[in-house]
């Protein structure tokens, strides 16, 4: 990509359209007894569907094609041996099945047809066989049970009836739907064997590599099942083993954690690492990591004194473990033995993830806010990008790396933001400014590249764009997260105003001339902002929670008392003292409501009644809404009209670009 200091008339800002033609490297995956990852890299050559291939990269950045461009090949898992991948493959809206490919390329053999395709694939050490997760309909939880559902039915919703508290999740129907099952594939035959044929307890939620391991002798398989008693109130996991060769699951004793996550064996079999969190129906609660002593059951709690939330370990021998963390507005990554005590950094800048032990290095993921994700290796705390998925199509983009500021915010603390300005940025000049909101609230702004939210198009639009990581933001600290507790839009959206007022400060933003935007969260932030003060000429609320009480209809309502401060059962003030819609009489700011009909975290509703309440009030008002989209947009044809919305609602109320 070209530096900073080689801008010219060649490059060009960046688009919404450039988004959907750069390449998205996936989780590289260590080949052993080699110096080489297997990565699954997509894009979008034909416009809508995404094609997925994967590619062998060594350390000299040698990259080969291992599948055809032709077949949307995911998920590579190398055999321990290094000689062959497992991965899921599929062709045009077949299911997904399990694939095997030689190392050296040749043609892929197909292992698997089950009805409702495959959503995992691992190896078992020994290389005889692959453990997979794939699922069934609930309440016909055997393959051919659900193969005859699957034809008899005539394609018309069915009712869902429940009694259970945790029913949907983000665009998904948990109840009446479809529960994962683990199956056994054995290599000489392809035959199939189900272990848990009659399971209707969920193993994950959304990642199976922070659900579930293999022992190294290849006996045993190691995963988390919900187990919340019925009717399920809460999302809690346990630790639980499986035989490999079929039997009964028994649980693993652990200690007093409200839920466990990504278990991890070490190679001589001996100890066994897990994730823990101890707050029950609180999501944001630190991971700690914790050691179990296989043969004897006793457990350390290793990052006990460690202020961050831990995530993505593995092994390096019996001895030591790496892994990554979010770190003050990065994700960098650290290891650590297995002894108490706080992890070690390995890397700094931007942001570094998904680290897979090598023969003397980390494989991982790098990406900054203004670089999109490439293949590193990481050696001694120097790290090295070695891959070039996106090299041409980059050079042509002007991109900005963002700045890190901090400020004085609520409660006199130091608060971090990062901002990008826009293409050939003269601060001379006097420029619009666009806050950009992040959701949660207890997630962060990354120094780190994203799909959708870009500050990059963004500023290429004419804005100086600033992301705030606020108080309840994570990557600071658990007590710092937990601050906003209570109440939402306290100390938050003191530290927008506080950010606003250091940019002005600074002499380039144009007071008359300020616009807001956020989404979930973000959206539920901006709103309340607007019921505070009319300083921002016009605001953007995605996806945004605007009602408080009627987040009562949202996938997750355990947790909410201490979350927003209150029940209404119990104190119908306090549930409103931090509700946007009860403080709607003070909105003035023109706003831009875009909502999806599948978002079940912030239920639809939540936008409709933003846009009714203004469009009464006569304040001006737009309305975005996708019947076929969730809580995020997904689709490049939506994405794109996202974008031509967001950018356009900007221009008309706030001029882009600089002025004398």
């Amino acid at each position: 990509m070209l530096g900073h200091d080689d801008w010219s008339e060649v490059t060009r800002p960046i688009s919404s359209q450039d988004l959907w033609n750069l390449k998205r490297v996936g989780q590289p995956e260590h080949i052993p007894n080699s110096k080489s990852v297997v990565v699954a890299v997509s894009g979008f050559p034909d416009g809508e569907d995404a094609t997925s291939q994967l590619f062998t990269v060594d350390r000299d950045g040698v990259t080969q094609p291992l599948t055809s461009q032709h077949r949307h090949a995911s998920s590579p898992s190398p055999d321990a041996a290094g000689r062959r991948i497992a991965f899921l493959s599929k062709i045009g809206d077949d299911k997904a099945q399990v694939h095997v490919i030689d190392i050296d390329g040749g043609e892929a053999s197909r292992l698997t047809a089950l009805p409702l395709g495959v959503r995992y694939v691992t190896w078992i050490p020994n290389g005889e066989s692959l453990i997979v997760v794939a699922p069934l309909l609930r309440g016909f939880p055997g393959v051919s049970e659900t193969q005859d559902e699957l034809e008899s039915r005539d394609g018309r919703p069915r009712p869902v009836v429940t009694e259970d508290r945790v029913f949907r999740h983000w665009k998904r129907w948990l109840a009446g739907d479809t529960i994962d099952h683990v199956f056994r594939i054995d290599i000489a035959d392809g035959s199939v064997h189900h272990l848990t044929e009659g399971l209707d307890r969920l193993i994950g939620l959304s990642e199976f590599a922070d659900s579930l391991t293999v022992t190294p002798d290849s006996a045993t398989v190691i995963l988390t099942l919900d187990d919340d008693t019925e009717p399920w109130n809460h999302i809690s996991f346990s630790l639980y083993s499986l035989p490999v060769q079929g039997g009964a699951m028994t649980v693993i004793p652990t200690g007093d954690s409200a839920s466990t996550t990504r278990p991890r064996v070490s190679p001589d079999g001996t100890m066994l690492i897990y994730g823990a969190q101890y707050e029950r129906d609180y999501y944001a609660d630190h991971v700690r990591i914790v050691s179990h002593h296989l043969p004897t059951g006793t457990e350390t709690i290793l990052t006990a004194g460690w202020d961050r939330s831990c995530a993505g370990w593995e092994f390096i021998g019996n001895e030591e473990l790496v892994l990554h963390a979010e770190d003050e507005g990065h994700i960098r990554i650290f290891t650590m033995s297995l002894d108490p005590g706080d992890p070690i950094p390995q890397t700094s800048g931007g942001s570094n993830h998904g680290p897979r032990p090598g023969l003397d290095c980390f494989w991982h993921r790098s990406e900054s806010m203004h670089q999109p994700p490439e293949i590193a290796f990481t050696c001694g705390g120097h790290t090295n990008v070695i891959s070039a998925f996106n090299e041409d199509a980059l050079g042509e983009l002007e991109l900005r790396p963002a700045e890190e500021i901090r400020f004085t915010g609520s409660d006199n603390n130091q608060i971090q933001a990062f901002v990008v300005e826009p293409p050939r940025f003269d601060p001379s000049r006097t420029w619009p400014l666009l806050q950009n909101v992040h959701g949660g609230p207890h997630n962060g702004v990354m120094d780190a590249w994203s799909w959708r939210w870009n500050t990059q198009v963004m500023a290429a639009a004419g804005y100086v764009v600033v992301s705030v990581n606020f108080h309840g933001s994570s990557s600071f600290g658990d007590s710092f997260t937990r601050s906003i507790r209570g109440a939402w839009g306290d100390k938050p959206g003191k530290d927008i105003d506080a950010a606003t007022n250091h940019l002005l400060d600074r002499g380039y933003i144009d007071s008359s001339r300020m616009a807001i935007a956020g989404g979930s969260y973000g959206g539920y932030l901006v709103t309340w902002i607007t019921t505070q003060t009319d300083r921002y000429k016009t605001s953007i609320c995605h996806a945004g929670v605007t009602d408080l009480l009627g987040q009562w209809a949202s996938d997750v309502t355990a947790g909410r008392e201490s979350a927003v401060g209150g029940v209404p059962w119990k104190d119908m003030d306090a549930v409103q003292r931090w509700s946007p819609m009860a403080h709607a009489h003070d909105i003035t700011t023109p706003t831009l409501v875009i909502h999806g009909e599948d978002d079940y975290r912030v239920v639809v509703t939540q936008g409709l009644v933003l846009y009714g309440v203004l469009k009464a009030k006569d304040v001006p008002a737009r309305l975005v809404y996708f019947p076929d989209e969730g809580h995020w947009i997904e689709t490049r044809r939506n994405a794109e009209l996202w974008w031509s919305e967001f950018l356009a609602w900007l221009n008309r109320w706030v001029a882009p670009g600089a002025t004398p």
